[in-house]
């Protein structure tokens, strides 16, 4: 069975009971297909993000439900015959939640293991670096003091 999610808005001036029978239908469309809610939520009355039929609020009703794609395809062709639903939208949700967590954890330690690895290659790489430094001056000083030059020792590193 796939997942699903449904979301219709109601005419806003429906009575409270008028409301509920319309909801129990479409719950029982679902029910009598097969399917199975998941979760419905009853916002209630808002305001649209635009006029739709001439009409500035609607109540609103949201259902994830689970089954067959006959269930969304009856559904839908139910919200389109009733004059009560102004809008409506079914959509197909993924069947798995991917749990970032610890992937986000993984791609953290990744990292940190990488610039840790970095860190220890240019630490070598000054230490290296110094040393060639180094053992050139001592050489430098070595070669002028066998040219007989003065060379001031104080400068010379060992």
């Amino acid at each position: 069975m796939r997942n699903y999610e449904g979301m219709y808005i109601l005419h806003p001036e429906l009575s409270e009971e008028e409301t509920k029978q319309h909801v129990e239908k479409f719950v029982n469309v679902i029910v009598e297909q097969g399917g199975a809610i998941t979760k419905m939520d009853l916002w209630g009355k808002r305001r649209l993000a635009y006029e739709v039929k001439k009409l500035k609020e609607g109540y609103y009703v949201l259902v994830l439900f689970q089954g067959e794609p006959a269930i969304a395809q009856e559904l839908e062709r139910i919200f389109k015959i009733t004059e009560s639903v102004i809008r409506y939208l079914v959509v197909r949700i993924e069947d798995t939640v991917i749990d970032t967590t610890d992937a986000d954890k993984k791609t953290v330690a990744d990292t940190k293991a990488v610039t840790d690895a970095e860190a220890v290659t240019d630490a070598e790489a000054v230490t290296d670096a110094e040393a060639a430094t180094d053992a050139k001056a001592v050489t430098d000083a070595k070669v002028e003091a066998d040219a007989g030059t003065d060379i001031d020792t104080d400068t010379v590193k060992e």
